[in-house]
């Protein structure tokens, strides 16, 4: 079977979905229509409806686009039917139902940002970061009934450069699981379907990735320097560390600070209250539980996002202050 012949439905949402879905269209691939999720509401009084990163790309090159409320909906389901899909692929969207999943006569893929069976879940660029990890990479596996479990295709991995955020991670691993897209379309076609794959060995799971809240992304200066830094770049810049600036004077209001960089320094604060802040040769540090911790760039509350040592111009007296 030529590319051109062999149907797809794409399936995905954020930016990180359209990688793929722009490299199958680009490349020739015949993607004959795109699920998304609804539109969502924005503003003030949420009277705005925003389409999302996948919707936008599709609608720009001429693809029929369908956003159901409930995959198991009769009328979206027969609407999915009708483009008679050889191939379902997976990107960033959500769980499916096996009426959706095994629709295609090639089956469903996903491809997902983490090597699995490490990292199961919405968030896996986020937690490898958090976590430390020196390496990450994309995965493609065939869909079937518990999330991210199917058996796998193809794996490639990426290395975590040190001082990596998140947001660089995750442009990298955009591109790659684009790349292993194409390749695990080209393997359906030259297979004629019949994929290999492995099942996943559940005893290589350390880690899961669930989905991030705002209570998840307060920082707990009671850690090492080494984990607060590796967490504050794993959330950095979106959707981003914070903690409370709280004054020693019991009767003064604490304030919210973002934080998105910090920097190790490898000096000691054994013996130091964790939390306490000092200026030192306009560097803003912050004690941890075994060393002294820079903050590089911050963000008051009602602010725009800076750089530490321009908050010192109006910060008098950090010594005041601890973060909690």
């Amino acid at each position: 079977m030529e590319k051109k012949n062999l149907r797809i439905v794409f399936m995905g949402t954020p930016e990180f979905a359209v990688g793929s879905l722009q490299r199958l269209v680009e490349n020739g691939y015949n993607v004959v229509a795109v699920v998304t999720q609804p539109d969502k509401p924005v503003g003030r009084h949420a009277s705005v409806l925003r389409p999302s990163p996948v919707k936008e790309y599709a609608l720009a090159h001429g693809l029929p686009v369908l956003q159901p409320l409930k995959m198991k909906d009769e009328h979206f389901l027969d609407e999915l039917r009708s483009y008679n899909a050889d191939l379902q692929v997976v990107v960033a969207f959500r769980m499916l139902p096996e009426v959706v999943w095994a629709m295609p006569r090639f089956g469903t893929f996903n491809v997902h940002a983490a090597l699995l069976p490490d990292y199961r879940g919405a968030a896996p660029i986020n937690w490898a970061v958090i976590n430390g990890e020196t390496r990450t990479g994309v995965t493609t596996f065939f869909l079937d009934h518990d999330i991210d479990t199917g058996r796998i295709i193809a794996q490639r991995q990426f290395p975590i450069p040190d001082d990596a955020d998140v947001e660089y991670v995750y442009d990298a691993l955009m591109q790659l699981g684009a790349q292993l897209c194409t390749d695990t379309v080209d393997l359906v076609l030259s297979t004629d379907g019949n994929v290999p794959s492995q099942p996943q060995q559940d005893s290589d799971a350390h880690h899961a990735a669930p989905k991030i809240f705002k209570e998840t992304c307060a920082i707990d200066f009671s850690l090492t320097a080494k984990r607060i830094y590796d967490f504050v770049r794993g959330l950095s810049p979106v959707p981003s560390a914070w903690c409370l600036l709280t004054p020693r004077d019991a009767n003064a209001p604490a304030q919210v600070l973002k934080i998105y960089k910090t920097a190790k320094t490898h000096e000691s604060s054994v013996g130091v209250e964790v939390g306490t802040l000092k200026a030192e040769n306009r560097r803003l540090l912050v004690a941890t539980v075994d060393e002294w911790l820079e903050i590089v760039e911050l963000q008051p509350a009602g602010k725009k996002r800076m750089a530490a040592r321009d908050y010192l111009n109006g910060f008098q007296h950090p010594e005041h202050f601890l973060l909690k």
